[in-house]
């Protein structure tokens, strides 16, 4: 690597700035006297009678709160006379095993003894029709053998496609109630036809399945609650819909546009399903979404301890470092694309040996006019955007937002012996 190092040695790099962005921070300060309240102002709970057998679709990830949730929901039902129990609704998360998907669920806080009902996880499922094109619609046969199903997930943009519903009520009934065999027919399809598919195969759920109504949650910027609204089944594919609009608009970003170069401290699939959100990023996964600032080159430097050595997302960087590849277990890694069948997340970009030879090698290949100008930002993962920093050359662009302040005077990006940065 003696050569590259050569040719790297010269790049400038350039001074930063530490800044803080606020966005909005609505926030539900009691989220389970808030659900409480709007389980019983809806009215939907009069359909639940003594004795029925009541399933709560709880998924994977991403959803403050989620055990709160779910046992607010439970004791909720319980105050009718029914017997409520949780079902995995998560596709083919927790390696697509009955245990796994309890193990994700137990992981997220949601046991037996916390939510106070038990835990009901299988991955056998009914085929309860197919669509025009042939696609059959599973749904978990224990929900779909109970009384009634209520789901609980967060509304969210999707980090794949584009479309009315993405991520949230309606994509929790079809792929996260499908489990492995329902996630894997909707994917066979491709992400050009997700948008479309989704729709379709809750409309037949929720005239065939006993769906009672869904529980959905917008978060504001800092992912915490700031909303959740009880929807009947008639109402739940608009209510979605409707969500999903200010989802879009409560989404933290990075507020620079374009940039150079995008330095990421750390991926992980406990960060994003995507290691990184695409739509904080700007860099899609498929050819679908749209959105997010233009970024010339983009660096990973490492993955979270959390992730279990999964990679995923690494691929839609144009360069990483040595110590995130020594990191990555491909098993679980390569798992994700042979799944999802979108491979390029998977893919390892330009591989330098140190940190600063990534940033180095990225400010080198930016186009950038001038390098010692370079529009560099640099952010810890794209969770955290409350505080990051900027090159020097962005401070005009920083001053004129109204919701920036910056936070120090310019400074030298500093590393360690072996060329790895060090924490401001």
């Amino acid at each position: 690597m003696d050569i590259i190092k050569e040719l790297l040695k010269d790049v400038p790099l350039p001074r930063m700035v530490k800044i803080r962005q606020t966005f909005n921070a609505d926030e539900i300060l009691d989220v389970s006297a808030a659900l409480s309240t709007a389980l019983v102002d809806s009215g939907q709970l009069k359909q639940i009678k003594p004795g029925m057998n009541i399933a709560i679709a709880a998924g994977s990830r991403g959803v403050a709160q989620i055990a709160t949730l779910v046992r607010t929901t439970v004791a909720e039902v319980k105050k009718q006379g029914a017997n409520p129990f949780v079902v995995p609704a998560m596709g083919s998360h927790g390696g697509a095993t009955a245990a796994g998907q309890a193990e994700v669920l137990a992981h997220l806080g949601i046991t037996e003894e916390y939510v106070g009902c038990p835990i009901v996880s299988s991955m056998e499922v009914v085929e309860i029709t197919r669509l025009p094109n042939g696609m059959p619609v599973y749904i978990d046969k224990n929900a779909y053998q109970a009384d009634g199903i209520i789901v609980i997930n967060r509304i969210k943009p999707h980090t794949a496609f584009r479309g009315t519903n993405e991520s949230g009520l309606v994509k929790m009934i079809t792929i996260g109630l499908g489990k492995q065999k329902g996630a894997e027919s909707c994917h066979a399809y491709g992400f050009k036809h997700m948008h479309s598919l989704i729709p379709a195969m809750a409309q037949e759920m929720l005239k065939l399945a006993p769906i009672m109504f869904g529980i959905a949650t917008v978060e504001n910027a800092y992912d915490h609650v700031a909303k959740v609204i009880v929807a009947g089944a008639a109402e739940l594919i608009e209510t979605d819909r409707q969500l999903l609009t200010e989802a879009k608009a409560a989404m933290p970003r990075i507020e620079f546009s374009p940039i150079d170069v995008l330095v990421i401290e750390e991926i992980g699939k406990d960060i994003s399903g995507d290691g990184m959100d695409p739509n904080i990023t700007g860099r899609y996964p498929t050819p679908y979404p749209t959105g997010g600032p233009e970024v010339s080159k983009m660096v990973v430097l490492d993955l979270t301890e959390k992730t279990g050595g999964n990679a995923n997302g690494v691929g839609t960087a144009d360069f990483t470092t040595r110590r995130l590849v020594d990191k990555t277990d491909f098993q679980s890694l390569y798992a994700n694309g042979i799944t999802s069948t979108v491979v390029r997340p998977n893919a390892i970009p330009m591989t330098l040996d140190c940190d600063l030879d990534a940033i180095r090698a990225a400010v080198k290949t930016s186009n950038a006019l001038d390098l010692s100008k370079v529009r560099l930002v640099r952010i810890k993962n794209t969770l955290q955007l409350g505080e990051i920093m900027i090159s020097e050359a962005m401070l005009p662009d920083a001053l004129s937002l109204a919701n920036v302040t910056i936070c120090s005077e310019p400074f030298e990006m500093q590393f360690d012996e072996q060329g790895n940065l060090k924490q401001v």
